[in-house]
């Protein structure tokens, strides 16, 4: 039986939410902090793929996911013209799962949330940790509380506040030489699956969030990491997508205005060298590997992390064995998807080898859809 009776999880995104239900499932008390009052999550639409939904199967939140994503299979790359000029299978992980899809990063986040809180976990919003002993266990929080723990969860982001904490040896992010936008548009009828489209320097992308509305990606190669200001956003985007002539990139291009919800984020990765544990503390999802969206995989990544994580608590004696065990599922894994992402950004920013791109990405959607 594990000695870890009490974890604390710092971060109540995907994957230190799914950390807190797996964990909770397993017998564990756990108290979730998020220095977010409102509990808020940002940002457009988010890809899904088999293995997501392998995942969201495994914690029974396909019934909850169908009522606010969407799901389809395969992806279709187009020409100018829209014509197809390959089709990528994604082949299911599973009964009555799909191949892949796309959900709106709020909708995603509410249904976690709402799961966290039924399997019992003490939620704590607008609330983090001032200081952590590493050793001990004990925390103290912006609230004026204390606290210790068996195990301490860093979950909180690529910007994580725990790795800077701890590990200040941690290698500093990558800026990759591309940026994405993302958009909200009116679902097209035209388009089954998720589609993308290579341009030059550019690569356009669709992927449907719901019955109604389809999430608009488009990564743009910029030498220089720089920001954009808002009132900047909707005609830059614009002027981007004229540089498709498909007929598709440009109706939507047309209809989009302020309420598009349209962001931007340069990319950048980081892969955090072994060890991802210092005494009682580890780190999961983006503040220990965080990926760029070449293969949609950052998400996810992170929700395995916290499945992962909790079996191996339930199927080892100590919180050390356990935290050795975690590492060895999951280094590999990211490492993977971490630096063939970023071979992607550079074969799009150099104009390498097309064949490449396409062999690259079904490689490794292959090596995602096996087992964790």
């Amino acid at each position: 039986m594990t000695d870890v009776k009490k974890a604390l999880v710092i971060g109540g995104g995907f994957s230190g939410m799914v950390a807190a239900i797996c964990l909770q499932q397993r017998g564990v008390a756990v108290d979730l902090v998020e220095i977010d009052k409102d509990w808020r999550t940002y940002g457009a639409g988010i890809s899904l793929h088999g293995a997501t939904y392998r995942l969201l199967g495994q914690l029974g939140l396909m019934e909850a996911y169908h009522k606010v994503g969407a799901a389809c299979d395969g992806v279709h790359m187009r020409g100018p013209q829209d014509q197809i000029l390959a089709q990528i299978p994604t082949p299911a992980l599973g009964p009555d799962l799909p191949g892949n899809g796309a959900v709106m990063r709020p909708a995603l986040a509410k249904i976690l949330a709402d799961k966290t809180r039924a399997e019992g976990v003490d939620v704590r919003l607008g609330v983090t940790f001032t200081s952590i002993d590493q050793n001990s266990g004990t925390v103290a929080f912006t609230d004026g509380s204390t606290g210790t723990y068996d195990l301490i969860v860093g979950a909180d982001g690529f910007a994580s506040a725990v790795r800077a904490a701890l590990y200040t040896d941690a290698p500093a992010p990558q800026y990759v030489g591309q940026a994405v936008w993302r958009a909200v548009v009116p679902r097209p009828a035209d388009i089954p699956t998720l589609t993308m489209w290579m341009g030059p320097k550019l690569k356009a992308g669709i992927n449907h969030v719901s019955d109604s509305q389809s999430y608009l990606f488009l990564t743009e190669d910029k030498p220089v990491n720089e920001w954009v200001s808002d009132e900047a956003l909707l005609p830059t985007l614009k002027a981007l997508l004229a540089k498709f002539p498909s007929p598709v990139l440009t109706r939507l291009a047309e209809g989009l205005s302020e309420d598009s919800k349209i962001n931007y984020r340069p990319l950048e990765n980081m892969m955090l060298p072994r060890p991802w544990s210092r005494g009682r503390v580890v780190l999961i999802g983006d503040a220990v590997h965080a990926t760029t969206p070449h293969m949609a995989a950052g998400a996810m990544l992170g929700m395995e992390d916290g499945l992962v994580l909790a079996e191996a608590v339930a199927g080892n004696d100590s919180r050390d064995a356990a935290l050795t065990a975690f590492e060895e599922r999951r280094f590999e894994r990211c490492r993977m998807v971490v630096e063939n992402s970023a071979r992607l950004a550079e074969i799009e920013v150099t104009g390498g080898d097309h064949g490449e791109h396409v062999q690259l990405m079904g490689k490794t959607q292959g090596a995602l859809a096996q087992p964790i």
